[in-house]
């Protein structure tokens, strides 16, 4: 560890915060020479290698991201002149298909009309390992695709728990007032609550840290955070 952040994590203590000081903490913390992005990681007590404990879903950033996302459609006909005039970065069909298959991924996420996931199947080796695969349950899958897009551009993140049990999402951006970030993390807790599998047993939030992308993890008392939503 550098001497620079050494003294970086010397500001934090070794104990759990509450949430708007994590916030405050945080933001000190992100001394970077860039914007960093402000990201959570929360420990669920759900075993992912069971289907019916697998946590997944999207959310709508009430304050934004702070990020600019590239969005890729697949779709045809109508709906790829929707996805246009609704400002896809890119639409496409089986063009895309070999386009990615050939190594292109200039791209942050991916929206499919239902009637072309025979040509996104295709991709899954390439997407899947990399979170962009679409899906129905994170409203990536659909004809709707002007709403899809709309709420992309607004802040909407999709999130899945990883193997080890943890969901890692951003909140936003170090340069947001604290209060943008305590909406985007209370928006995040709460539909991570609602997604809770019905087979998940005991305490279901585990560990709570926050983090800046060079800065120190922040942990938080996942007690309390649980109570922070009904």
């Amino acid at each position: 560890m550098g001497k620079r952040m050494k003294a970086i994590s010397a500001k934090v203590e070794k104990r759990f915060y509450e949430l708007d000081e994590a916030l405050t903490a945080v933001r000190e913390c992100a001394v970077g020479k860039f914007d960093e992005s402000v990201d959570v990681a929360i420990r669920l007590g759900v075993n992912p290698r069971h289907s019916d404990q697998m946590v997944r879903g999207s959310v709508v950033m009430p304050a934004g991201t702070g990020k600019t996302v590239r969005v890729l459609v697949f779709a045809q006909g109508d709906k790829a002149k929707e996805a246009e005039q609704a400002g896809a970065d890119h639409v496409g069909g089986a063009d895309m298909t070999e386009k990615i298959l050939s190594g292109w991924m200039e791209f942050d996420t991916v929206v499919a009309t239902p009637d072309m996931m025979a040509q996104v199947g295709r991709l899954g080796k390439v997407l899947g390992p990399r979170g962009m695969m679409p899906s129905p349950k994170t409203g990536t899958v659909t004809f709707d695709v002007a709403k899809v897009i709309a709420d992309i551009r607004s802040g909407k993140v999709d999130y899945k728990v990883e193997k080890a049990g943890i969901v890692h999402a951003p909140v936003g951006k170090a340069s947001f007032e604290a209060d943008r970030l305590r909406q985007n993390f209370m928006a995040l807790l709460d539909s991570i609550v609602k997604a809770k599998p019905s087979s998940a047993k005991g305490r279901y939030i585990q560990s709570v840290s926050i983090a800046s992308t060079m800065g120190p993890g922040i942990k938080l008392d996942p007690v309390a955070v649980g109570k922070l939503v009904g």
